[in-house]
C-alpha cells in the first residue's frame, strides 16, 4: 500500500518507508511474529510476564464494578491527577498544581506525541539522543521538524558534552532526554544533566524528558530534571504507570510541568485519544501512594534478573554492557563471529530458541553500521523464564 503526506514523514521518521514508498513492518513486530510461530522465548519486546501488585489490580475491578467505565474528565481524574502531584512531592520535593500542571494521557507514548506536535512546528530542530525510542523519529517528522542526534557512546553508552553542546543551537526548540535510558539501560548524571539545562538556557530551548523507567534504577536514585535549578520552568517531565506496575497494556501515563507549557501539549491531546483508561487511573493511583518497600522492591528484584539473563549472555560468548536501569541489557554478538544482529536476531529462534532485538532498530541508518552488532534483551520476565533463556543461548557458545 502506498502512503502520501503525513503518514509517509512519520513512516520515513520511524525508518519504515521502504524505498517503493509502502510501509514495511517494524523489527519489534517482525521479532514478536517470529517469537509466537516459533514457540521461543519472546525477550524482544518490553513487557512482564507478572502481573502488578495486587492492590493495583483490585482498584481496577472496583473501579469496574462501581461503574466507572464511561469518559473521565479531559485532564484525567481528579484522584490521579493529585497522586501524581503527591508522587511527584514525595520521591523528589517538586511542588505541583495538580488542576493546571498534571495532564494524563494514553501511555507515555501519547504524552510525547501531542508534546511534539503541540510545540514544534515545520523547521524546528529536535534534539535526541540516539538510540532512541522509535516513536521519536516519526513523531518529528509529523511535526515537520528536523531531528538531530547525540550519539550514546560505548562502553557507557552516555553523550560526550562536547557533542551534546555542537548538537543543542538556537534552532533547536526540543531537547528529548530519556533517563533511564530504552534502549540501553543507561541513566544519565548529574553533569550531563546540569549541562542540558544550561544548554537549554543558552539557546531558549524546552526540555522533553521521557523517565518512565524512573522507580527502575538499581544502584542509585533517579534524578528528575525538573528538580534540578533552573529546570523547572522550561521542561515537561514524561511518566506512565505501565512499567513501574507491570500493566503495560493499561496505557496510563502522565505529564508534568509548567500550566502554559501542559496547556499546549492539552490542546493536542484533546484530539487524539480525548480521554482513556476511567477503571484503570484509580487503580494506578492506588499504585503511586503505595509505601516505598513497593518501590525498592521492584527495583531490586528486576536486578536481579538482570544478573540472571547477564550471566547467561555471557556464558553464551556474548560482551555484556552494564545495564543500570529498566527493563533491557545490550550484548555484542560480535565474539560469536556476528557482526549483522539483524541477521542474528532472524536466526536466534532456531540456535537457541530466544527472541531478541538489535540495536541498530533505534538508530538512523547513519550510525546503525556504527552498532550493527549490538543486541538488546529484554530481562523484565519470570526467573524460570530467564534461566531457560540462559541456558538456552549457552548453545551458541558451543
Amino acid at each position: 500500500m502506498s502512503i502520501t503526506g503525513s503518514w509517509q514523514r512519520a513512516a520515513d521518521g520511524a525508518g519504515l518507508l521502504s524505498p517503493d514508498g509502502t510501509i514495511r513492518a517494524t523489527i519489534f513486530a517482525e521479532m514478536s511474529a517470529l517469537a509466537e510461530a516459533t514457540g521461543a522465548i519472546n525477550l524482544g519486546q518490553g513487557f512482564p510476564d507478572e502481573d502488578g501488585p495486587d492492590e493495583v489490580l483490585a482498584a481496577a475491578r472496583e473501579a469496574i464494578k462501581n461503574g466507572m467505565n464511561q469518559y473521565p474528565p479531559g485532564r484525567g481524574t481528579a484522584e490521579l491527577r493529585t497522586a501524581i502531584a503527591e508522587h511527584q512531592k514525595r520521591f523528589y520535593g517538586i511542588e505541583l498544581d495538580a488542576d493546571r500542571e498534571v495532564l494524563v494521557t494514553a501511555g507515555a507514548t501519547e504524552a510525547l506525541a501531542a508534546t511534539i506536535l503541540g510545540l514544534v512546528d515545520d523547521g524546528d530542530e529536535v534534539v535526541t539522543l540516539e538510540p532512541f525510542y522509535d516513536a521519536y523519529g516519526a513523531l518529528i517528522s509529523l511535526s515537520r521538524g528536523e531531528h538531530r542526534t547525540v550519539t550514546l557512546r560505548l562502553p557507557d553508552f552516555l553523550p560526550d558534552h562536547d557533542d551534546l553542546r555542537a548538537a543543542v543551537t538556537d534552532r533547536t526548540r526540543l531537547i528529548v532526554i530519556n533517563t533511564p535510558h530504552n534502549p540501553t539501560g543507561a541513566v544519565l548524571p548529574l553533569d550531563t544533566l546540569e549541562l542540558i539545562v544550561e544548554l537549554a538556557h543558552e539557546h531558549d530551548a524546552l526540555i522533553v524528558t521521557d523517565e518512565v523507567y524512573e522507580h527502575l534504577v538499581f544502584d542509585q536514585r533517579h534524578i528528575p530534571i525538573a528538580s534540578l535549578p533552573g529546570a523547572w520552568e522550561r521542561t515537561l517531565t514524561i511518566s506512565s504507570g505501565g512499567k513501574t506496575f507491570s500493566a503495560t497494556g493499561w496505557k496510563i501515563g502522565w505529564i508534568t510541568g509548567p500550566a502554559k507549557l501542559i496547556t499546549a501539549v492539552l490542546s493536542v491531546k484533546q484530539f487524539l485519544t480525548y480521554v482513556n483508561g476511567a477503571p484503570f487511573q484509580p487503580a494506578i493511583a492506588t499504585g503511586l501512594a503505595l509505601p516505598d518497600t513497593f518501590f525498592d522492591t521492584i527495583a531490586g528484584v528486576l536486578k536481579q534478573k538482570r544478573d540472571v539473563l547477564s550471566a547467561g549472555l555471557s556464558k553464551a560468548g556474548l560482551e555484556v554492557f552494564p545495564s543500570e536501569a529498566g527493563y533491557f541489557v545490550v550484548a555484542d554478538a560480535a565474539p560469536l563471529g556476528y557482526d549483522d544482529a539483524v541477521t542474528l536476531c532472524r536466526e536466534l529462534p532456531d540456535l537457541a530458541g530466544v527472541v531478541a532485538v538489535p540495536i541498530s532498530a533505534f538508530c538512523h541508518d547513519e550510525l546503525a553500521g556504527e552498532y550493527s552488532s549490538l543486541v538488546r534483551f529484554a530481562f523484565c520476565k519470570r526467573f524460570e523464564v530467564l534461566e531457560l533463556a540462559a541456558a538456552q543461548l549457552a548453545r551458541l557458545g558451543r
